[in-house]
């Protein structure tokens, strides 16, 4: 594997998620790895994923992974926490030789290098399916062993967010809801184990009733990791910078919340309607 890092290290760094959450994944990686060229894919016509089975959502990864892997990325990055809690295995054999990140690994790791000290509480917010996957749960006690882990379903936030309702009052109401769950507790972090969710950072702060917790951003996490890699496995590209987008329905309102997020424009987003049969 890293003869094929070293080899193909021009090529894009692959990153999908069900919407645009993954965004903040992509804004995170331009970030800490300016020279990448980045492919996007954001399956807006089956957003959102939380609320579907492990097998539907398994069978959309993989159709994603493939296309990836049809556009030539040299990494895969799953920047779905339901994703990574439904399907991470099914991707890294499907994806061979192609090296593949996810976001619960990489936050788990997050947390365990934060200085959390011993046994700590640990919250995780997260939609339906990635909570009941107690994926976040196993991954924090593989990477600290002794921890205590309060877990939070938030399946409002992905529609709103993916309605661009970050600051909306409905928004803030909501998050303050779903927050409540961790009023008995002391939590030393929270993670934020969806990559919508970064995008209500400064309302979960505001809300969260203990004003020491540190917020674990997913997005931040999975770069880091992401950068770590290709360093280590001299894979960084220091020729490109490239941002292409693919979706699978609603380009306009799509480049819309993206150009909002990235604080940059988009020139070209394609629309991919039967990842079969792209080329």
């Amino acid at each position: 594997m890293i003869k094929y890092i070293q080899h193909n290290r021009h090529r894009p760094i692959g990153i999908f998620d069900s919407g645009i959450g993954g965004l903040t994944v992509a804004k995170a990686v331009k970030a800490v790895l300016p020279n990448e060229d980045i492919l996007y894919f954001g399956d807006t016509a089956r957003v959102p994923y939380g609320v579907k089975s492990e097998e539907t959502v398994r069978a959309y990864a993989l159709e994603i992974t493939k296309f990836l892997m049809d556009k030539g990325v040299k990494m895969i990055l799953i920047a779905c926490n339901t994703v990574s809690a439904s399907a991470k295995e099914d991707i890294i054999h499907r994806a061979g030789t192609i090296p593949v990140i996810d976001v619960i690994s990489a936050g788990a790791q997050a947390a365990s290098e934060s200085g959390l000290g011993v046994t700590p509480t640990v919250g995780v917010i997260g939609t339906i399916a990635t909570v009941q996957s107690k994926a976040y749960e196993e991954a924090l006690i593989q990477q600290l062993g002794s921890v205590n882990v309060i877990q939070q379903a938030c399946p409002l936030l992905v529609p709103l967010a993916e309605e661009g309702w970050i600051e909306h009052e409905v928004a803030r109401l909501t998050v303050k809801e779903y927050v409540h769950a961790f009023n008995d507790y002391q939590l030393d972090a929270l993670i934020l184990g969806c990559t919508h969710y970064p995008l209500f950072t400064n309302l979960i702060a505001d809300v969260l009733p203990f004003k020491q917790t540190q917020i674990i951003d997913s997005a931040k996490s999975i770069a880091t990791s992401a950068k770590q890699y290709l360093e280590r496995q001299g894979g960084c590209n220091t020729k490109g910078s490239s941002f292409n987008c693919f979706v699978s329905d609603r380009p306009k309102r799509f480049q819309e919340l993206a150009e909002r997020f990235l604080g940059q424009q988009i020139t070209k987003i394609e629309v991919v309607r039967d990842l079969d049969n792209h080329t």
